[in-house]
């Protein structure tokens, strides 16, 4: 496999774009190497500027749960492109796609429609702490949101402490409204609660955590911040940017027979298109402007072919049975992932949920981050890039979620599966 082109690519694109991506996980840092540059994809397949073939299991991050160019959206976009790119005014296919979206998540009574996850994020803390007149934000160490200054925040120093910026540009003074918990810790949640209880204006959280490789929250954990928010009053903030329309139609929350204050949704509603969106409680999204005093505008939300590709895409998700035939095929590929690695004496679990997995080189299932970072990274990123040299293109993040398609067929994975076989050997090898 020769990548001179994506070489000659990466090393122009650092005079012009900021560490020559566009997006940091793009660089290839935590991984080391040089990142691909692609020119087109196909089906559950992708194709960089050297001519070179991969099996995608990065899906854009989600969205690519047909695969990519699935002919409905691309026709939907060609149409729509044929009449006008954004009028910066309503349209008639916001309200079609905003029955969908509240026929498969009945708890966004209403919605608003923005350009991206981040963007979602930030509007449901803005109108969180507008509705409830409180400051304080709860989130969950490893749990991202985006890069909203009030949800880019690190741990503090003990269970309670208020959080620490997490990037240089994040006031310390914004940060203390933020506290950051270890994820699946009722204790942790009880003990905030108890200290803070009439100041926190919201908990968000990602219902099934995909920015740590993908960690389900323990049923007792999740029932007690939904019960603690309501007791309380806080806002209860699902973050399914990741998990919306992938671990099942209707979301994590569907799954777990939860119904939160707010979601966030983010690119898969536009299939694959820059966009995100917001909603929940009407009595909440009446606070927002013009029908209330929070204010969140923007030109491009709602942007005619976005919101065109995402309803054809929404509109081809009526079955519910194509999450089982994801999960089952993708179980059956986890399955012999962990067989093969058991064989030659590596450590290594998974799980999935409908067409969204992960992995992780560790004996038990992480439950949180600090178990993420107790994992063997650096088997990880052996495993990253004996996989690519064999064509076979993975996050390059230990800390990132992998995503099926309808179009990845049980063959490829099962072929993949014996790639993998010889690439754990290699490592153990290696060791």
């Amino acid at each position: 496999m020769k990548i001179k082109n994506s070489e000659s690519l990466f090393k122009k694109s650092k005079d012009f774009i900021a560490g020559g991506v566009n997006s940091p996980v793009r660089a290839f840092k935590s991984v080391g190497g040089i990142p691909i540059f692609f020119k087109k994809a196909r089906g559950c397949y992708l194709y960089d500027e050297d001519g070179n073939k991969y099996l995608d299991f990065v899906g854009s991050w989600g969205p690519m749960i047909l695969g990519h160019s699935n002919k409905h959206i691309i026709n939907a976009i060609k149409k729509q492109a044929s009449k006008g790119i954004s009028f910066g005014a309503p349209t008639k296919n916001e309200l079609e796609i905003a029955k969908i979206i509240k026929s498969y998540f009945p708890s966004m009574e209403k919605i608003r429609m923005v350009s991206s996850g981040t963007e979602a994020t930030m509007s449901c803390v803005r109108l969180a702490r507008g509705f409830t007149n409180r400051k304080l934000i709860i989130k969950f160490t490893g749990c991202y949101h985006g890069h909203v200054d009030s949800l880019l925040v690190k741990a503090g120093s003990g269970v309670a402490t208020l959080g620490i910026p997490g990037s240089p540009g994040i006031p310390e003074e914004l940060s203390k409204l933020t506290l950051s918990l270890p994820y699946n810790s009722v204790s942790d949640i009880q003990e905030a609660f108890k200290i803070y209880k009439d100041q926190i204006a919201a908990v968000i959280i990602e219902p099934i955590a995909g920015n740590m490789g993908f960690i389900e929250p323990d049923k007792s954990f999740l029932n007690e911040v939904n019960s603690l928010c309501k007791t309380n009053q806080s806002i209860l903030i699902f973050d399914e940017v990741m998990t919306g329309f992938r671990v099942s139609r209707g979301g994590a929350q569907e799954l777990f027979d939860i119904t939160p204050d707010l979601t966030a949704l983010g690119k898969i509603v536009g299939g694959g298109l820059p966009v995100g969106v917001y909603g929940g409680r009407t009595e909440i999204m009446n606070y927002i402007a013009p029908d209330g005093p929070v204010y969140q505008a923007g030109t491009l939300s709602g942007n005619p072919i976005a919101v065109s590709a995402g309803t054809a895409l929404l509109k081809q998700l009526k079955d519910k049975g194509l999450y089982k035939k994801l999960e089952d095929k993708g179980s059956q590929f986890l399955q012999e992932l962990s067989g093969y690695a058991a064989g030659v004496g590596i450590p290594f679990s998974t799980n999935i949920r409908g067409g969204m997995f992960g992995y992780f080189f560790a004996e038990k299932l992480p439950k949180n981050f600090e178990d993420v970072q107790k994992s063997e990274i650096g088997m990880f990123t052996q495993f990253f890039k004996g996989m690519l040299s064999e064509n076979i293109y993975l996050p390059p993040s230990a800390f990132e979620s992998c995503f099926l398609s309808t179009e990845h067929s049980e063959e490829q994975l099962s072929k993949t599966a014996e790639i993998a076989h010889k690439v754990f050997k290699k490592i153990k090898n290696e060791i």
